[in-house]
């Protein structure tokens, strides 16, 4: 299959952040180190403990960063799609998702994007669980994360080893394909819900073996609201696949008797 010529140079990497002052301006320096032609969008939902104060002073420093100050906590799903939109309407041609947390290594962004050359593909997923990834979470955390991607496989059946990962880079084209303003997920469901919208838009999705740190700094986002909004959205979105596979599937049936009567005749 031949390559497709669009630009992939144009890198906006998208941050987003909640009182992740102590962690901001590392994650924001091995950024700029591991992949110096890229721009890093950092967008802050108000954060009271001074991270929007930081990423002001990061961005005055260098014209490679850039803020988007967001009124308050509105959660990661909207930081990313605001992030997306902003980049999408400044012609970038790539849209990265990573977290200020430091479980997504900036150092392993090269291999990422190389791979959406080299596997022609609309999204590349940092993956945990693929030969070759690796995580050091605590076993509950490992377990929780894996049982959530054995579910999301029963449910949906995506052709990928880590849905629920939330290092990815997007083509700019296949995210001009969605419907950013119809994405609903608010949790971490929203890593999955990105996944299958790429695949309905006619994507191809690949995935490279990352390590997947657990944070050193800060407090965790997990929540039991977060789990129980992934599992609920994964369960619907797995109903309605299922429904258009047998739709499609009963289609093919009467398409099948129908040239078979014709040729009876």
């Amino acid at each position: 299959m031949a390559q497709r010529s669009e630009s992939l140079a144009h890198v906006l990497v998208v941050v987003p952040t909640y009182n992740e002052a102590e962690n901001i301006e590392p994650i924001i320096n091995r950024l700029r180190a591991a992949v110096p032609n890229a721009f890093a969008l950092i967008a802050d939902d108000n954060s009271p403990d001074g991270t929007g104060i930081i990423a002001d002073r990061l961005a005055a420093q260098d014209d490679k960063i850039h803020v988007l100050h967001r009124a308050g906590k509105e959660g990661l799903a909207a930081a990313y799609l605001a992030g997306f939109q902003w980049g999408l309407d400044r012609g970038f041609d790539v849209l990265v998702e990573m977290d200020a947390d430091g479980s997504h290594q900036p150092e392993l962004l090269p291999s990422m994007l190389q791979a959406l050359s080299d596997k022609d593909a609309d999204m590349v997923k940092g993956s945990r669980w693929m030969r070759g990834g690796s995580t050091n979470q605590t076993k509950s955390r490992e377990m929780l994360s894996r049982l959530a991607n054995i579910w999301i496989q029963v449910a949906m059946n995506l052709p990928v080893h880590d849905a629920t990962g939330g290092f990815n880079a997007f083509r700019a084209s296949i995210l001009r394909k969605m419907d950013l303003n119809d994405v609903a997920s608010k949790g971490y469901s929203f890593q999955v819900d990105m996944t299958r919208r790429v695949i309905d838009a006619g994507g191809t999705v690949a995935e490279v073996p990352i390590y997947f740190p657990d944070r050193e700094r800060g407090v965790s986002k997990m929540s039991g609201s977060i789990i129980s909004e992934a599992l609920l959205n994964t369960a619907k979105w797995g109903c309605q696949i299922r429904t258009r596979q047998v739709k499609e599937l009963g289609q093919k049936l009467v398409n099948r008797f129908e040239s078979l009567n014709s040729r009876g005749k």
